[in-house]
């Protein structure tokens, strides 16, 4: 009896663990591929710049890897490069899993370069308050009309066709798309929504997954896929350190800032041969700034001018000029930052502040640099033998012309040119002629 009820516990026990162990296996069978379920979220709130498109490149092969739901891009942004914007919308466009851009947060901006970013998701929405449009491009023709740039016009007319295409693609209203190319139209959230630019309005992420969800998206490939983000798992992906760095870099100000301290630096090393610091950091600022204004489209002859004006303030230092050439580098230097960015896309310029603060701060150098060098020319001169003169000694033997003075702890030969002088007057020097003294008394001198 002993030994069936062994065996009863042991088919019980079995029976138990294979059940469980059944479990496991089907529940891990059940359980969704990696990434299946989860929803990659991604932030934009800046400039289009290279290190942007760089990292919404990156977040979409993350979610294509991953086998994600979706990818989401929050977007906020004034504008950027249009090569940024178009390797961005590349990617979209050939993305294996949806991408969602949600102009966010309330107030938030798909400005210029982030409407074609809009147009181009698979699925868009926006927030209350948020706006879009103002997409009409920059001309590359500083300083000229956009109606009579050839240039401008064919820019204006390939991101005219652009948009529209875009818009055909995705069965949105492609007449009020390329209007916000054409006549810089722009169009509020509810605006929007009517003139079928977008897909959606929603207040946040939980009510865009909700609107977004069951949606059938149609792929590059063809396959429709229907989106399943209700209980997906939410990653949100931030820049890396790489990604950061440029950019930070590409910020136009801190671009500017860094060119124009490396310059700086420059300066002081050649004022100051030897002292190394400002001269090792000044190269590291300029290389670094230089690096930005690449990543920026900065227009060349802002650059050219900058450095132009920066070459003027050297030549002060060395040139008795009476500040004609440092004058002449205060208009280059304000030229040159008015015109740095004038090729560039919107949302990448300069304020108005930071120019004005620096052209104070070269104002406010050059005229101490004029300062110092007028009055080293009017001092006197106080070494060598021209630094003798107008000093005052004592004779030490009476001169009747020729004798001795005692001058600044030494005995002198000395000749008086006005009539006799005692022993022990004091007189002036006059004149050094190789180690005689030329004098006077002192009393004549009054």
């Amino acid at each position: 009896m002993k030994w069936t009820k062994n065996i009863k516990y042991l088919t019980l026990l079995w029976l138990v663990a294979a059940v469980i162990l059944q479990g496991l296996s089907g529940a891990a069978f059940a359980a969704p591929a990696q990434g299946e379920g989860e929803i990659v979220i991604l932030t934009v709130d800046g400039p289009i710049v290279p290190a942007v498109a760089s990292y919404l490149e990156r977040g979409i092969d993350l979610a294509e890897r991953e086998k994600a739901a979706a990818c989401v891009i929050q977007l906020s942004t004034p504008g950027g490069l249009y090569q940024s914007t178009q390797e961005i919308v590349g990617h979209i466009l050939n993305a294996r899993v949806p991408v969602v851009v949600y102009v966010s947060p309330q107030g938030g901006w798909a400005g210029s370069a982030g409407t074609f970013i809009t147009i181009a998701a698979h699925y868009a929405a926006m927030a209350p308050g948020s706006r879009i449009g103002a997409a009409h491009p920059v001309s590359v023709a500083p300083g000229s009309e956009e109606k009579t740039s050839v240039p401008g016009e064919k820019i204006t007319e390939d991101a005219a066709a652009w948009i529209r295409s875009l818009a055909q693609l995705r069965g949105r209203n492609a007449d009020a798309a390329e209007l916000a190319v054409r006549e810089s139209k722009s169009y509020s959230d509810q605006e929007a929504l009517e003139q079928k630019l977008i897909d959606a309005r929603a207040g946040n992420l939980n009510e865009l997954l909700e609107k977004l969800h069951g949606k059938e998206i149609t792929l590059q490939d063809g396959r429709r896929v229907a989106v399943n983000v209700k209980d997906a798992f939410r990653r949100f992906v931030d820049m890396n350190w790489r990604e950061k760095v440029l950019a930070t870099l590409s910020n136009p100000e801190i671009a500017y800032l860094l060119f124009t301290l490396g310059m700086i630096g420059i300066i002081a090393e050649i004022y100051h041969p030897g002292a190394i610091f400002p001269g090792v950091l000044g190269g590291l600022c300029f290389l670094l700034g230089l690096y930005g204004l690449g990543n920026l489209d900065a227009y060349w002859g802002g650059i050219l001018l900058l450095i132009l004006a920066f070459g003027l303030f050297i030549a002060e230092a060395f040139v008795a000029s009476h500040g004609l050439l440092g004058t002449g580098g205060l208009i280059a230097f304000v030229l040159g930052s008015l015109l740095l960015f004038t090729g560039s896309g919107p949302g990448i310029a300069l304020s108005p502040w930071l120019i004005a603060l620096f052209t104070a701060f070269f104002a406010a150098l050059l005229a101490l640099l004029i300062f110092v060098i007028v009055r080293g020319q009017t001092r006197k001169v106080l070494t060598g033998q021209e630094g003798l003169i107008g000093l005052v000694g004592v004779a030490r033997t009476p001169l009747n012309p020729g004798g001795t003075v005692f001058l600044a702890g030494g005995l002198w030969n000395a000749v008086a040119e006005e009539g006799q002088v005692e022993q022990g007057e004091k007189v002036v020097i006059t004149k050094v002629e190789g180690l005689t003294l030329r004098v006077r008394r002192k009393e004549a001198d009054k």
